[in-house]
């Protein structure tokens, strides 16, 4: 068993995952510790969102070995309702639609049920519609969302901040961003990132899939790890973001495949 420290909140170890028989994670490590925000890096195909849906209990996306402690406990022992009860965000690269289901809806059966199970007093129709009108004034967003189809004719932009008005009702203690920047423009990229900044707290941590450094501006990680074929090569400050966006990643897996050769 791994021992953990009372600051740690997830410590992943040899993760390996499998997409349609094909092995995408081959041997993921990386520790998170509260009050942490962690970026992953890499080229296309590399397995970063691999690993955050993985880790989130995606059904196509089968683990193989290795393990993930989330907070103590076997992460991958519980179904993905459980993991996102017991406070695992996971925000879309690509969030979906759901037609005929109100916004208002969705966030308050979503909120409640997190409630329910912190042992916590659950919100009526009009408590909540209070306390969201709230949170959306931290993106930005009208209160005309709220009567609409989750994410249906939302632009890309809408979707995102819809996730993390999710995020800022769920208040999760491990928030995983897969590609939040994708598809924003500067406004929007603005907007989002302030929104997550705010919700980062001393107690949870947050960690950001991104191809790109331009998300890096806004919200500066303790740590940007480069995934390459699967694991993470390379681990740096917010410097190497930036060295990444000059050079590319080409680099890293050389350096890394020299380094592998030396020490063979």
């Amino acid at each position: 068993m791994i021992q953990q420290n009372s600051r740690t909140l997830l410590e992943v170890r040899g993760l390996r995952a499998t997409v349609n028989d094909v092995e995408i994670l081959k041997g993921m490590d990386l520790t998170v510790k509260r009050g942490e925000v962690h970026a992953i890096m890499g080229p296309n195909g590399s397995g970063k969102s691999t690993f955050a849906k993985a880790l989130a209990g995606h059904p196509a996306y089968v683990v193989t070995g290795g393990t993930v402690l989330y907070e103590g406990k076997d992460l991958l022992e519980l179904k993905p309702e459980e993991r996102a009860r017991a406070g695992l965000f996971l925000g879309f690269q690509y969030p979906v639609e759901i037609p005929g289901v109100a916004n208002s809806q969705f966030l308050r059966l979503a909120y409640n049920t997190v409630q329910a199970q912190r042992g916590k007093d659950e919100l009526d129709p009009l408590e909540f519609d209070d306390y969201v009108r709230e949170k959306m004034k931290l993106l930005e967003m009208s209160p005309d969302f709220l009567d609409r189809s989750v994410n249906e004719g939302f632009s890309g932009g809408e979707k995102k901040r819809n996730e993390i008005l999710q995020m800022a009702l769920l208040e999760p203690r491990l928030a995983i961003l897969d590609e939040t920047d994708s598809g924003l423009d500067i406004d929007a990229l603005r907007v989002v990132a302030g929104g997550i900044n705010q919700l980062a707290t001393k107690d949870n941590a947050i960690v950001l899939v991104t191809h790109y450094q331009r998300l890096l501006n806004y919200i500066v990680p303790d740590y940007v790890h480069v995934m390459d074929a699967g694991r993470i090569v390379k681990t740096g400050g917010k410097d190497l973001a930036l060295e990444l966006e000059s050079r590319g990643y080409d680099w890293v897996g050389a350096e890394h495949q020299a380094a592998a050769k030396a020490t063979a």
